[in-house]
């Protein structure tokens, strides 16, 4: 009997790319493939690429260069970028790493078993297209293997808004939505394995608009279908886009038990003319009064969000201005960084902030922000919330989970399962997680 090849898939960035890796993977199964966690007994290596951090090409350069040794010792070791990297640097990355076998775009990985074919056989491979065919369509069916009580599903790919600093329009392309019927099928696979809370991913996953039985079926529609399923618990989504959350949207935040109250709604900066250099058609107020609308239809929502710092133009009273809204917004999360240039876009021809005023600006508002999540978190003490429970934790007895408000809880001396779904009281509140007890 022959032995089964080895794969090993390292991924960068966003939960969107976590999920392309497990439909990979998936894909390269049925050409004898099996997972590894280590790149040192593979047959196959892919770095499944992300090129929204700074610097993104250059460390799949350097990653890739660690990989001279393997092949010289196992020549016949194929290595393969896929992701936005691959889509972006294209030909440059065969031309620069001789030792890459198959570069393939985020678009295309449905091809992977011919691609790995062609490279089985000695040849060079490269698919950074966007093809017309439906990529989900043509990857087969998951397998029924048992999984984890929790799961992505990417239902929207792509985004129009051509913000200033992103490359994900030229590495995603347009904005595509998967048909809603495909979508719930594959919810129910996932949840006949074992899954329980499915997390709903796209670019601009709130512009949701995939074909329905009745025509075009929003976000919120589709939430309610998958309210439907017996088995699925939880339901949540990300990335949204202040310009696409619809009333219908807002209001499931309010009725759907099933639809946790945490919601990732980036804003980017506090300034009206930052936003505008940024392309990202709404202003500081407006996202403001969103977040007033989505409070009074689920008071106990935990918003999240993402900034972006030290933006080309940005002066210090626009900085405050970031400041002044995170002050109004109170997250309880979030994610900012210091702008760094991504080639082509529009943002990286104009005059750059001084790198140390943007690390001091990024250094304050981080503080910020850090002090308002652990406001947050010691709220949460003494309080009841459901507890997905997704591994053991490090101390005998004591299990690990995530709550309604994605904070990770762990308990001691816990007779639940991985994947129960229990009541737990909050005791206390540490540096980047709850301590609690099971009341149930």
């Amino acid at each position: 009997m022959t032995a089964p090849k080895k794969l090993y898939i390292k991924t960068y960035g966003c939960q969107m790319n976590v999920y392309d890796s497990e439909r990979m993977s998936e894909a390269l199964g049925g050409q004898g493939y099996v997972e590894t966690q280590s790149p040192d007994d593979a047959d196959m290596i892919l770095l499944n690429t992300c090129h929204i951090r700074e610097k993104a090409a250059e460390k799949v350069y350097s990653e890739l260069g660690r990989f001279k040794g393997l092949k010289a010792d196992k020549p016949d070791l194929k290595i393969g970028v896929a992701g936005c990297v691959a889509q972006a640097e294209g030909e440059e990355i065969m031309r620069r790493q001789p030792l890459v076998d198959l570069v393939v775009g985020p678009q295309s990985y449905h091809r992977l078993p011919e691609m790995e074919a062609k490279a089985g056989a000695g040849e060079k491979v490269l698919d950074t297209d966007f093809p017309e065919e439906d990529k989900f369509e043509q990857l087969k069916r998951r397998p029924k293997a048992k999984r984890g009580p929790t799961a992505f599903l990417t239902v929207q790919e792509g985004c129009d808004k051509f913000c200033a600093f992103c490359v994900v329009p030229y590495t995603r392309g347009a904005e595509v939505s998967r048909p809603a019927d495909r979508i719930l099928r594959e919810a129910e696979d996932l949840v006949e394995r074992g899954v329980r809370e499915i997390t709903l991913l796209g670019q601009n996953v709130n512009a949701y608009h995939g074909a329905g039985a009745d025509g075009d079926t929003t976000l919120a529609q589709l939430i309610w279908q998958l309210d439907k399923i017996d088995g699925l618990e939880r339901i949540r989504f990300t990335t949204s886009h202040p310009n696409d959350m619809m009333d219908d949207l807002i209001e499931a935040h309010g009725t759907c038990a099933k639809l946790m109250p945490y919601l990732h709604l980036p804003v980017q900066a506090g300034s009206d003319k930052i936003l505008k250099r940024m392309n990202r058609a709404h202003t500081a107020e407006s996202y403001l009064r969103l977040i007033e609308r989505i409070r009074a239809a689920r008071p106990d929502i935990l918003i999240s969000g993402d900034f972006i710092v030290g933006f080309p133009e940005e002066t210090e009273e626009d900085f405050q201005a970031t400041l002044d809204l995170v002050e109004e917004v109170k997250y309880g999360t979030a994610y900012s960084f210091k702008y760094s240039t991504r080639p082509g876009t529009p943002a990286a021809e104009r005059a750059q902030v001084d790198p140390k005023e943007a690390d001091d600006r990024l250094q304050r508002l981080q503080a910020l922000l850090t002090r308002q999540q652990r406001e947050v978190q010691d709220s949460m003490v003494g309080r009841e919330v459901g507890v997905l429970f997704e591994k053991p934790g490090r101390f005998a007895g004591q299990m690990v989970g995530k709550s309604d408000y994605l904070h990770a809880v762990h308990v001691a001396d816990c007779d639940a399962a991985v994947g129960d779904l229990r009541r737990v009281r909050i005791l206390s509140s540490g540096t980047n997680s709850l301590a609690g007890e099971l009341i149930d």
